[in-house]
């Protein structure tokens, strides 16, 4: 069997497969967790480098999941908290956190616009780079820091991490035009990258969870439900918006597919740490969803070729 044909293959089985060998291996997540945040930087590196300022166009698409990013996660955050402030986090990131890195690789296959997602990628990152340390900092957890203090502390470590790979891509599109381009032709490796990345949270995820005692378990479990649920939503709803937009896989995968390794990391490190198993089941139920879609895309491909 060719290596292409293989890759093909075991695509859409590599997140389930890195999802539960974090979980069988999630006692040596201690030792490589310090570079997650640096395969997130190279995720998001590689995705910059696939949207020319050309193609950069902020469209009624853009604006349509933008508001539900944002404003979802705001209605969802207070409508829980008078219930839970761990289920109104939990709900929150999943919501508020932005569109996956691998998002284009996983519209492209499914026929949805690249260029598109790409851009809605950027303006979703960036919007959550400027909003995280606000919304984190009116969320803390730690009364003995100043708000001036915590915004400050979480600007420096969130806002570079998201700002400083468009920065570079842009700068490589100057000075280095076809190295720039050799990137952006080799997208799908942000998605081996994102396998990586899922290995190393969900692993740290499952350490924090088996750390908890057993009291905290039906509080985990109706996280992980309320995430089921809003990842649906998101779904669907990205769908209806990209509809009427003229691309409804745009749509879907730019609201449904998260960034879930910068979810997860966000909330272990800046939340309850227990909110973290909203966005650790959330890396469950899209991967579902983009399994699936796969699947029935790959049929649809074979019946017509048949």
């Amino acid at each position: 069997m060719k290596m292409s044909i293989l890759r093909q293959k075991l695509k859409p089985w590599m997140l389930p497969i890195s999802m539960v060998a974090g979980i069988l291996f999630h006692d040596f997540m201690g030792r490589i967790e310090f570079i997650a945040p640096y395969l997130i930087f190279i995720m998001l590196f590689i995705t910059f480098c696939r949207v020319k300022p050309s193609e950069f166009r902020i469209t009624r698409l853009s604006w349509g999941l933008l508001s539900v990013q944002i404003l979802g996660a705001i209605a969802v955050y207070f409508c829980l908290l008078p219930f839970s402030p761990d289920l109104a986090q939990g709900t929150f990131i999943c919501v508020f956190c932005p569109t996956a890195t691998a998002a284009p690789v996983i519209t492209g296959m499914l026929g949805g616009s690249v260029p598109r997602l790409a851009t809605f990628s950027i303006i979703s990152n960036l919007t959550v780079a400027i909003l995280a340390p606000i919304f984190f900092t009116l969320m803390g957890t730690d009364a003995q820091i100043g708000f001036i203090d915590s915004l400050t502390t979480i600007s420096i470590k969130v806002m570079p991490l998201i700002i400083l790979p468009l920065i570079l891509a842009l700068i490589l599109l100057k000075v280095a035009p076809k190295v720039h381009h050799a990137v952006a032709d080799h997208q799908a490796i942000s998605f081996y990258i994102w396998a990586v990345s899922l290995f190393i949270v969900v692993g740290r995820a499952v350490s924090f969870i088996m750390d908890e005692p057993a009291g905290a378990v039906p509080e985990m479990i109706l996280l992980a439900i309320l995430s089921g649920a809003v990842c649906c939503a998101q779904f669907w709803i990205g769908r209806k918006i990209g509809r009427r937009c003229g691309d409804k896989i745009a749509g879907a995968q730019g609201l449904g597919q998260k960034n879930t390794v910068l979810a997860i990391w966000m909330a272990l490190t800046y939340l309850n740490p227990v909110s973290s198993v909203a966005p650790a089941a959330y890396v469950a139920w899209q991967n579902t969803i983009n399994s699936a879609q796969l699947y029935f895309k790959a049929r649809r491909d074979a019946k017509s070729a048949g």
